[in-house]
């Protein structure tokens, strides 16, 4: 299949999807092993039951294109995750700086589907842009209930500092 373009920018913003979406995935397995509020717990097994959905889904959207996920980008998205989860069990300040980071990592997500849902409309690929919709719109969910737990955050964090002193 010749692409243009703007199918080859699909393409690339698909395998940037991918690599974040596994960079997401390790960083819930993480939080998920550490949390031990049971709501939150429940909202980061939803959410990685979401993510496994997310990577099927891009996945496809690549299989379409004849193209897989980057190694490459996939490794290093893993890297950073681990990283990550080495430094957040360092930290007495966990949930805090976790719900932050959740944060921050959903809007990054939010931000790349949008641009990926527009740039597949104007390839003409209805199908990538659906999916990056439907994808952002999961993302936007667990952002709403991130910020809507930030005083329970909050109060966790300073129960672990208290225990912690």
């Amino acid at each position: 299949m010749e692409r243009n373009q703007l199918q080859d920018n699909v393409v690339e913003y698909l395998k940037d999807a991918h690599a974040m979406e596994t960079n997401v995935a390790a960083m819930l397995d993480s939080m998920i092993e550490r949390t031990e509020d049971p709501q939150i717990l429940k909202d980061l097994e939803h959410h990685r039951e979401e993510t496994d959905r997310h990577l099927r889904l891009v996945d496809e959207r690549l299989e379409a294109y004849g193209e897989d996920s980057s190694t490459m980008k996939d490794f290093v998205a893993k890297s950073g995750a681990m990283f990550k989860s080495l430094m957040d069990r360092t930290r007495d300040d966990e949930p805090g700086r976790t719900a932050r980071d959740g944060f921050v990592t959903e809007h990054l997500e939010i931000a790349s589907y949008e641009l990926l849902q527009r740039v597949a409309l104007r390839a003409g690929d209805e199908a990538t842009a659906e999916v990056a919709r439907r994808n952002c719109a999961d993302e936007q969910a667990m952002a709403d209930k991130i910020a809507g737990s930030w005083d329970r955050v909050v109060d966790q964090t300073i129960a672990n500092q208290v225990a912690h002193a």
